[in-house]
């Protein structure tokens, strides 16, 4: 509770009217600290064999699912231990950031290489969050072997072994099981990937658990900073954007992201599978139509597209792998995805109908701009926080 309150000795007990217990948790509703009022939940936990809260709401205050400590980071650059490797991040807060409210939060994953500036430096990214009122917190990936080092990474599926997601199929005329022509494509596998990689398709770091540290980053910023925990979002380029697609996917995140936006970042081949949590995981895509880094196919693509940069490497196409998170929303893919109006003269969207969702757009949307390898954020990003802001 140190994360909350600043001193143990305004912590009145006396006035809480109800306590309920349900298997490893407790509730606690009226407890008051420092004068006022709070319903607290604790769960147990096995690592410490302790208590920690895991939610808390005012009595009387509106139920936005924010969790406001009582001291607060200041924009800046942070650290998080991780298996006993100091996991960088910075923080960026909103222009008049206030303890006062509640605000979204957005992580930014950078692509392969990348750095924590390589959204938080965008004009666009500063102006349009402060505008909205965004907090955005962007970690740095690993590289070779720590923080800093070149080749700064995000593992996902498939990039840590080299192996695709659908093995081999004796009906594609030489087909192979890894993610890549591993005759045709540089050896990037990371020291920290021997015994792991099982080809040199290999190219990301394999030292850490990226979604398990996500997932913590999160928790960890919303100790510091007032979060809504209903508005927690993730936004990945290139090699993030490939990376972002898990969070979904994986149980130690799924419930911590309400949505997630790839930019120029697809799954490798094979590796179609669908949120974890029931009613899906909204998503918007976006892609370049002539981006020979992760092309994303042709529309209504369904076969894995293959990259023309120099090296090849295997994706799944962007049309297959919307379609299979809008199906986790029930939306009626027996018919071709129709073109949907975003407000924006250069990208087209388009998304599945009669889905189970109350937003004002599909659920999922596959947008593509004419565009090489670039994320565009002069258009992309304000497209992205509409597509948050509709949910």
């Amino acid at each position: 509770m140190s994360s909350y309150i600043r001193d143990g000795s305004e912590v009145d007990t006396s006035t809480v009217s109800e306590v309920s217990f349900d298997h490893a948790s407790f509730t606690l509703k009226g407890l008051t600290v420092e004068g006022r009022q709070w319903d607290v939940v604790m769960d147990f936990d096995t690592a410490t064999q302790g208590f920690e809260i895991t939610d808390i709401a005012e009595v009387g205050g509106s139920d936005t699912g924010a969790v406001c400590p009582s001291t607060s980071w200041s924009s800046g650059d942070y650290t998080l231990e991780q298996e006993g490797i100091a996991r960088q991040f910075r923080v960026r807060l909103p222009a008049g950031y206030s303890t006062d409210q509640a605000y979204p939060l957005i992580a930014l994953f950078h692509g392969w290489g990348g750095d924590e500036s390589e959204f938080l430096d965008n004009a666009t990214v500063q102006s349009e969050s402060d505008q909205r009122g965004y907090v955005l917190v962007a970690p740095l990936g690993l590289g070779r072997e720590e923080p800093g080092n070149r080749f700064s990474s995000w593992s996902f599926q498939g990039s840590t072994t080299g192996l695709d997601g659908d093995g081999l199929n004796a009906a594609v005329s030489n087909d192979t099981d890894a993610i890549c022509d591993d005759d045709m494509t540089a050896n990037y596998t990371y020291p920290s990937c021997e015994g792991i990689a099982e080809n040199g398709c290999s190219w990301t770091q394999c030292s850490v658990d990226d979604v398990a540290f996500s997932a913590a980053l999160v928790q960890e910023v919303s100790a510091n900073v007032c979060i809504d925990s209903e508005r927690v979002y993730a936004v990945g380029g290139s090699n993030g954007g490939m990376f972002v697609w898990d969070l979904g996917r994986d149980a130690q995140s799924a419930e911590v992201f309400t949505a997630v936006a790839p930019i120029l970042g697809l799954p490798h081949r094979g590796y179609l599978d669908p949120p974890i949590s029931e009613g899906g995981m909204p998503v918007i895509s976006i892609t370049g139509s002539r981006d020979r880094t992760v092309p994303p196919g042709d529309w209504e693509q369904e076969s894995f597209t293959t990259t023309s940069d120099g090296d090849v490497y295997y994706y799944s196409s962007a049309s297959a792998i919307t379609r299979v998170w809008a199906e986790s929303h029930g939306c009626d893919t027996t018919v071709p995805a129709e073109s949907i109006d975003v407000g924006s003269s250069s990208m087209e969207c388009r998304g599945w109908s009669y889905c189970q969702s109350d937003s004002q757009w599909p659920p999922v949307l596959d947008c593509r701009g004419d565009m090489g390898h670039r994320y565009n954020l002069s258009s992309s990003w304000p497209l992205i926080l509409d597509f948050f802001e509709q949910l």
